[in-house]
C-alpha cells in the first residue's frame, strides 16, 4: 500500500512528470535536429543522455522546490532545504558539468591529433553533457509549471 502513496502525492507526481516531460521534449528536438534516428539511439536520449534542450536535472529539482512551496509553504524549513538543494543541482549542470564537458571534447581532440602524428593508440575520455543557462532555465521553468499543474488542477 505505500507503493501506492507515491502515485497519490502531487510532490512525486509533479518531478516524475517533469522528469519524463523534458526528457521527452529533448528527444523530440534532438530528433528534430539529428538526421540519425535509429530506434536504439532515440531510446538512449529519452533514457539516459544528458545535456540538451531543456535540462531534465534543473526541471525535476525545480518541480521539487516548487511542489514543496506549495504544499508546506515558502517559509518551511523543507522549502528551503529543497531551494538549496535545486541551486546546487543547477550551479553543477551549468558549471561543473559542462566545463568538465567541453575539456573533454579539447582533450580527445588532442588525444587524436597526438595519435595520427605520433602513430600511437588514444582511447577517449567520456564527455559528459552540462547544459547551457538558457537549457537550464527552461528545465527549471517546465518543473515549476508542471508543480503549479499538479497544486492547481
Amino acid at each position: 500500500m505505500a507503493l501506492i502513496g507515491f502515485f497519490e502525492n502531487p510532490v512525486f507526481l509533479s518531478v516524475i512528470s517533469s522528469l519524463f516531460v523534458a526528457q521527452f521534449v529533448k528527444t523530440i528536438i534532438y530528433l528534430l535536429r539529428s538526421r540519425v534516428k535509429k530506434p536504439k539511439e532515440t531510446l538512449s536520449i529519452l533514457i539516459w543522455r544528458t545535456g540538451g534542450m531543456p535540462s531534465s536535472h534543473s526541471s525535476m529539482v525545480a518541480a521539487l522546490a516548487a511542489s514543496i512551496a506549495f504544499v508546506e509553504g515558502p517559509d518551511s524549513s523543507l522549502f528551503i532545504i529543497t531551494l538549496v538543494f535545486a541551486l546546487i543541482i543547477i550551479r553543477d549542470a551549468l558549471g561543473v558539468r559542462r566545463s568538465s564537458g567541453i575539456q573533454a571534447r579539447v582533450l580527445n581532440w588532442l588525444g587524436r591529433q597526438a595519435s595520427e602524428k605520433l602513430k600511437i593508440e588514444y582511447r577517449p575520455v567520456k564527455e559528459v553533457n552540462g547544459h547551457s543557462p538558457l537549457e537550464v532555465t527552461v528545465g527549471a521553468l517546465l518543473g515549476i509549471i508542471i508543480a503549479a499543474a499538479f497544486w492547481f488542477l
